[in-house]
């Protein structure tokens, strides 16, 4: 359920904010329901698994191609190491959701140039640098680009939501049912 909750929120947020979904300035809104790993170890593999259906189902509907299973590997890596760091640490809310901004900051701009450049995107968004020949401008424009828009989507969505699920009582409710 939770890899279904989170895939259906990437292909939401892609019919609805189109580039913001994917690209190198991302608000994902799906990466809010990362805080479930703040109440249980099982949301962890149900996390990556819809973070890895969402990004197949955008090859296929954006047309990405082969260059798309970066994402799939990688894309898909960074919500396992997010959620992973947010259970290490769920006894510290704020803390535990620095994870996804951390790891989606440092491993989507590592593979997203070369994404985007295949794509035929040579400069980055709203600027005039090029792409060609320039990773590193590249990297340093998604880490803050991503990282910018991960603790948006953490802070002022996930942390909420984590709340309103500790005030329905969805902690008692997983330790019952183990």
């Amino acid at each position: 359920m939770i890899a279904a909750l989170y895939a259906a929120l990437s292909l939401v947020a892609m019919l609805f904010l189109g580039g913001l979904a994917w690209g190198p300035v991302q608000f994902r809104i799906s990466e809010a329901v990362t805080v479930l790993a703040l109440f249980t170890s099982d949301a962890i593999p149900g996390l990556t698994l819809g973070c890895v259906i969402a990004n197949v189902a955008n090859i296929a509907l954006s047309g990405t191609g082969t260059l798309g299973l970066l994402d799939v590997c990688f894309g898909s890596l960074a919500t396992l190491l997010g959620a992973l760091f947010s259970w290490r640490f769920r006894d510290r809310p704020a803390l535990a959701v620095l994870g996804p901004v951390i790891s989606n900051a440092l491993i989507v701009p590592a593979y997203l140039p070369l994404m985007l450049q295949g794509m035929g995107f040579y400069t980055i968004p709203f600027t005039s640098i090029s792409l060609d020949g320039a990773y590193l401008p590249m990297f340093l424009f998604g880490l803050v680009a991503t990282g910018l828009g991960e603790a948006v989507v953490m802070y002022v969505l996930g942390l909420p939501l984590y709340h309103a699920l500790k005030g329905a009582s969805l902690e008692e409710r997983l330790s019952d049912e183990v």
